[in-house]
Formats: structure tokens, C-alpha cells, sequence
């Protein structure tokens, strides 16, 4: 493209885009984290050329709904019993959420204070129900949400 052209984007249904583009981002997610170590062993995984690939990388990538993306932090104060932080992180786990970090203080009293953070883009629920039902958990002594 010339340099006197601003670039377009357009933002398109997954569905109306040609199977091409498609693979190529599968293939550089595979890149991405590692689950390939080479273009070759990438492209032949989703089954496209190395030549589709290099010719559309660069042009073609998933669009993130940051709205819906956004990153929350609880923090909580637990009874020290066996147990109880496993229950927390059982309900972010069936939440949908994606903890990001984990931060435990030393049980002082009996009592611990715990920060977690989490993605909340793949969440079937809402962050009331969340917090609603991390609150009603056995050893749960205080939830609030810090920031999000």
C-alpha cells in the first residue's frame, strides 16, 4: 500500500470470512503459544500453504472485545481451614473467569486475606452472581471487588 493511503479496517462476522483467513490465525495462535515451534509444523497442523500464511499474517487478527474483556480484582478474607481457597477458585473455574494471579498473606488469627485477579471474558455469569456466590462459601468471611 502506498504511504500517501490511510489503511481501512473493517470489522467482519467470522462467519462471512473465507476459510483462509481463518486458518491463518489459528495457525499464528498456535505460534503464539507455543503449541508449534515452526511455521511449517503450524500451517500443516490447520492444513494451509506457507505461502497463504505469509502473505495474509500480517493483515488478518481475532478482534478483542475489550469492554467485555476486562480484567477484575477481588480480595477476600478466608478462614485458614483446609479447603476453603479451593472452593473460591472451584467457583472462578465454573465461572468461566481466567485467574491471572493468586496473592495469599500469612493466616494471621486464624484469618487469611487473599487478592485474585481475573480476566473476565469467557464468564457465564455476572459479577454480582460471582461475588454472590463466592460470599455464600464455606470459610468465605469478606469479598469486595477492588477494581474492574
Amino acid at each position: 500500500m502506498s504511504d500517501n493511503k490511510k489503511t481501512k479496517y473493517y470489522l467482519v462476522e467470522r462467519d462471512m470470512l473465507p476459510e483462509i483467513f481463518i486458518k491463518v490465525t489459528e495457525a499464528r495462535a498456535l505460534l503464539e503459544t507455543g503449541e508449534c515451534q515452526t511455521v511449517a509444523e503450524a500451517v500443516s497442523r490447520v492444513g494451509i500453504s506457507r505461502s497463504a500464511f505469509y502473505k495474509y499474517k500480517d493483515s488478518i487478527a481475532p478482534f478483542t472485545d475489550m469492554k467485555h474483556g476486562q480484567i477484575i480484582t477481588f480480595h477476600m478474607m478466608l478462614k485458614d481451614r483446609m479447603g476453603v481457597l479451593s472452593s473460591v477458585l472451584n467457583i472462578f473455574s465454573g465461572s468461566g473467569a481466567n485467574i491471572l494471579t493468586i496473592n495469599q498473606n500469612i493466616p494471621i488469627n486464624s484469618t487469611a486475606s487473599v487478592t485474585i485477579s481475573a480476566e473476565t471474558a469467557g464468564m457465564a455469569m455476572g459479577l454480582e452472581e460471582l461475588k454472590d456466590r463466592i460470599e455464600h462459601t464455606a470459610g468465605v468471611i469478606k469479598t469486595e471487588i477492588l477494581a474492574g
